[in-house]
C-alpha cells in the first residue's frame, strides 16, 4: 500500500511539473479576454487613443 501511493505522489508531481513547464511556455492562455461583444467595445472604448502623428 506505501509504495502504491509513493508511485500515485510521484506520478502526481510528475504531471504537475509537465503541466508547468507547458504553461509557461503558452503566455497567450493567461491574458484576459473579454467575453462578449459589449465587453469588447467597452474595453477598446476604455482604452487611451493612440497619438496621433499627422505631420
Amino acid at each position: 500500500m506505501e509504495r502504491l501511493r509513493s508511485s500515485i505522489a510521484l506520478l502526481l508531481f510528475g504531471l504537475g511539473t509537465l503541466a508547468f513547464l507547458i504553461a509557461i511556455d503558452r503566455p497567450e492562455w493567461f491574458h484576459l479576454r473579454p467575453a462578449s461583444g459589449t465587453a469588447a467595445a467597452m474595453s477598446h472604448a476604455a482604452s487611451p487613443a493612440p497619438d496621433r502623428n499627422d505631420g
